[in-house]
């Protein structure tokens, strides 16, 4: 998933102190932010965009191209269904703690409305110089920048490292996709490589996994049929079996997840897999992309 200055956007929990901030510092980065959607609160303003009930009673002034939600986990499903169902063909699904059950019927009604889903559990992505849909800084130009790399995390944390060290090293990024560490998501690592990989402003692509899953083997067998250059950084390599390390999805069990795996693949796969953040810049160099 990508977005644009073009792309209508309604933030479902506007009125919430989370959703009025990164509402107002969205639109700094460029993002068209059209209506906000909170139950009971319809009739109001945030910061000059109006509020509607619903998504549906929005969409009814004018079309919608992207929802990103600002609720509790409780009220995900609910609140990312009204926006399926109004037709938004793109949702970002901020919301960590979201109950499984909940997330597959989100994800299993988008499927069958066309909808693609980034997250749950997600930081967002940033298109810089264009547009940014989440909590992810992008209106920090010490860490976007419009550029040429595209960078894949599961982690938003990592994600703004790694953006920040690219910056530091001369690049920029052509787009930042988090797709979330939870075990359940609706764009995979796979998914967002192929966003990336179709890209013309992206011409090489940084990925950054971790633990847990499977997502960056999956992903291994497309890098292997890829023209451009592919640097990852898998964290958490270190951690024992059965430990937890942050993400909900960053675990390793039963022998499947480690970070081995993943470096194994991936390096089978062609990708040049580094030891730290900082090492990125340089293997990019390798690679022969330059910063731009």
């Amino acid at each position: 998933m990508l977005v644009s200055s073009a792309d209508k956007v309604i933030v479902q929990g506007i009125t919430g102190r989370q959703g009025s901030f990164w509402a107002e510092r969205m639109a700094e980065c460029g993002t068209t932010i059209v209506a906000g959607a909170s139950p009971g609160k319809g009739g109001r303003e945030v910061g000059g965009v109006p509020v509607y009930d619903s998504v549906a009673e929005a969409a009814e002034r004018g079309p919608i191209d992207v929802s990103v939600l600002f609720v509790p986990p409780l009220a995900a499903r609910k609140a990312a269904t009204d926006a399926i169902d109004a037709g938004v063909g793109r949702i970002v699904l901020l919301t960590e703690h979201v109950p499984y059950q909940d997330v597959m019927h989100v994800l299993a009604r988008a499927r069958d409305r066309g909808t693609t889903v980034l997250g749950p559990n997600t930081a967002g992505l940033v298109v810089p110089g264009a547009a940014s849909v989440g909590i992810m800084p992008g209106f920090a130009d010490t860490i976007f920048r419009p550029g040429s790399v595209g960078v894949v995390s599961r982690s938003g944390s990592l994600g703004t490292l790694v953006s920040l060290d690219l910056v530091r090293g001369g690049y920029g990024q052509s787009a930042f996709i988090g797709i979330g560490g939870d075990p359940i998501l609706g764009t995979t690592t796979l998914d967002a490589v192929r966003e990336l990989d179709a890209d013309e402003r992206t011409e090489a692509v940084v990925l950054v996994g971790e633990i847990g899953g499977a997502m960056e083997e999956d992903a291994a067998s497309y890098v292997a049929t890829m023209d451009k250059p592919v640097v990852a950084f898998i964290a958490g390599r270190s951690a024992p079996p059965g430990r937890r390390m942050g993400h909900a999805g960053a675990i390793v069990d039963a022998g499947k997840g480690d970070g081995q795996s993943k470096v194994d693949a991936l390096e089978a796969a062609g990708a040049i897999v580094v030891d730290l953040p900082g090492q990125i810049g340089d293997a990019l160099r390798a690679q022969g992309v330059r910063p731009r």
